[in-house]
């Protein structure tokens, strides 16, 4: 789940040990992910997908990190086509050509995880399976550039120049990535644009959820009535996509995903840390 912009003030280092339990929380994230992937078929709805999620969680030792939060009465954030983060999820059926973001979190003694994808239901145009890759691609430059004495904003300017590079794709300013640990939001607010080596100093033991999020259109957005939903203001269909990291002395280990980030770091170059 996105944050909302705001000023940094005191960011939660962990040990090892801590990161270590953290991994626990985003594995069972990145699966239940998984799980919704191959069930956003036509046909299905919203809340048919929510519930898959609650279920997979609650059997695996987790609490679903969403459900109640600030009064958000889901366990994944459900958006579809123009929608871009937070979408309720209720009676609302996938048609085929739908695209949806979901975006899911857990916590598994006392620690969070929080990832999200983006995937069409059955056909969709190339167009917009390019905007998905732009985005995923994004996401790991953001990812792959975070090291230990770098600077927060190097990451920001990683996820922007990736997504120039891919097309003329809207990036959505007003929401981004953020700080997580023994809470889901935590400091510092994470940008997904802007110029490398402002913001906070890059420690071992930082843990960031790193969310690019863009458009095939303007990237200006508004809230529905419902005070969650945020759309595109000009209709246009939306990706986002997100991982929570940990930095380590010897790089990223990406908690959210099943590898822990060895395929897309390794072909960056770097490694991983197992488990």
């Amino acid at each position: 789940m996105c944050a909302l912009s705001r000023s940094s003030r005191s960011i939660q280092i962990k040990t090892p040990e801590q990161v270590a339990l953290m991994r626990v929380a985003g594995r069972l994230v990145g699966e239940t992910l998984e799980l919704l992937r191959a069930a956003a078929v036509p046909g299905v709805t919203t809340k048919a997908l929510d519930t898959l999620a609650e279920d997979n969680i609650r059997s695996h030792r987790g609490i679903p990190s969403f459900l109640g939060y600030h009064g958000f009465t889901g366990t994944i954030c459900a958006s579809v086509n123009d929608e871009i983060v937070h979408g309720i999820p209720g009676d609302r059926v996938l048609q085929e050509g739908d695209l949806i973001s979901l975006d899911c979190g857990a916590i598994v003694d006392g620690w969070h995880g929080d990832a999200a994808i983006t995937v069409p239901v059955g056909e969709v145009p190339q167009a917009e399976l390019d905007m998905i890759t732009a985005a995923e691609d994004s996401m790991w430059a953001g990812i792959a550039a975070a090291k230990v004495g770098g600077r927060l904003t190097d990451l920001s300017h990683a996820i922007e120049t990736s997504i120039e590079a891919s097309g003329p794709y809207g990036i959505v300013e007003d929401y981004g990535g953020h700080g997580i640990g023994t809470e889901m939001h935590m400091d510092p607010h994470l940008l997904n644009y802007g110029k490398p080596g402002r913001g906070p100093k890059l420690v071992e033991g930082i843990a960031l959820a790193v969310e690019p999020m863009i458009t095939l259109g303007d990237h200006r957005t508004r809230v529905l009535d419902d005070d969650w939903t945020v759309v595109t203001r000009d209709g246009s269909r939306a990706a986002h996509v997100e991982h929570t990291f940990a930095l380590t002395a010897s790089g990223p280990w990406v908690l959210t995903a099943i590898d822990g980030g060895a395929e897309r770091l390794g072909a960056l170059g770097l490694s991983v840390p197992t488990g």
